[in-house]
């Protein structure tokens, strides 16, 4: 039985590139090598893709060929680009280990739908509503789900202190993790707080902050077939929760601990989980996500966000969550890769 030809692709220009390298490591880890065959194509902070040995931590500093991908539905694959000429690389499957913007925004989904080529995780559609928190909102308040109440600030406009109930959160509106995120206590932090969420985005949201606990919900899955794994709890010292942020992820995070699976009632536990089902697919997502929401004292459960592409790693919540309810991370991959061929071979 010949192997899959799998397409890793990992780094990217956002924010989240070194994330993503920590992400595909772990992935090319756990890939069958008797069902796949990969093809690590490494994407340097300058937007540059090479073709490369795997995801190691010098990755950028070796040479690697240039290469592109074939916008020929005919090849398709890779244009691996070496002395003025070029050979294709025919591909399966593309698996991007990406995150934030350009991974988890529609762009390279969009790349893939044109050149033809099954890929793992959410559409454009889905990835482009998922990626914007406003839009976010909107469409899961349409289907029932409750959202924080939140404001729009576009660029250059200037925001009235006054007419805010303390605290908020001030968030770029498309970001990933918890970049430019702040929490504002006082009318004297919300200019500053706005113009550091600026730095990531035009675009920012300014929304109440919510009473209660964090937590998290892992799906796979699409349509009516959906595996909805283990929830976690987000348990902090102080502060507020900032994924990414940490100064040794590996050794955990500086002001929080996470509990798989979360020690909340089992009424609590279903309400989250067909919250995060609801959420899925309201926003028309599919491969995976990870749904974050509050769950306040009285039960009810308000959506945080949706990440199309969750963190990887391995400290990441999103493989924690389904190891907890007894998938591994190589038969993670497997599930992920199997999705992508049935629901978007064309």
């Amino acid at each position: 039985m010949s192997r899959l030809k799998v397409g890793l692709l990992f780094g990217g220009s956002s924010e989240e590139h070194p994330i993503s390298v920590k992400s595909a490591q772990e992935v090319a880890r756990h890939l069958d090598p008797e069902k796949y065959e990969p093809f690590y194509v490494g994407i340097t902070k300058a937007g540059a893709w090479r073709l490369c040995d795997g995801p190691g931590p010098d990755w950028e500093r070796r040479d690697g060929r240039a290469v592109v991908l074939s916008p020929d539905r005919e090849a398709r694959g890779l244009l691996v680009l070496e002395r003025g000429r070029y050979e294709t690389l025919r591909l399966d499957l593309v698996f991007a280990v990406l995150h934030g913007r350009f991974g988890e925004d529609g762009a390279i989904q969009g790349l893939l739908e044109l050149s033809g080529i099954p890929y793992v995780g959410c559409d454009i559609q889905s990835s482009a509503l998922c990626m914007d928190k406003s839009l976010t909102y909107l469409v899961a308040a349409s289907a029932g789900v409750p959202t924080p109440r939140f404001r729009i600030v576009d660029q250059g406009e200037d925001v009235d202190p006054g007419g805010l109930g303390y605290p908020v959160f001030v968030k770029p509106a498309r970001s990933g993790s918890s970049f430019g995120v702040g929490k504002v206590g006082s009318e004297c932090e919300l200019a500053g707080a706005v113009e550091a969420a600026r730095r990531y985005d035009p675009k920012v949201l300014i929304e109440e902050a919510v009473s209660g606990s964090e937590v998290g919900c892992a799906v796979a899955g699409s349509g009516g077939s959906l595996f909805v794994a283990e929830v976690d709890r987000i348990a902090l010292t102080h502060g507020f929760f900032r994924i990414h942020q940490e100064d040794d992820p590996e050794g955990g995070s500086d002001n929080a601990t996470f509990i798989v699976p979360a020690d909340i009632s089992e009424e609590s536990r279903t309400r989250v989980q067909e919250t995060a089902k609801a959420v899925y697919r309201a926003l028309g997502c599919s491969g995976l996500a990870r749904v974050d929401m509050f769950l306040e004292d009285d039960g009810r459960v308000v959506l945080n966000e949706v990440n199309t592409f969750p963190g990887m790693t391995s400290y990441s919540r999103y493989p924690r969550m389904l190891e907890a309810a007894g998938v591994p991370r190589a038969e993670l991959i497997d599930r992920l890769v199997a999705a992508a061929l049935a629901g978007r071979t064309r």
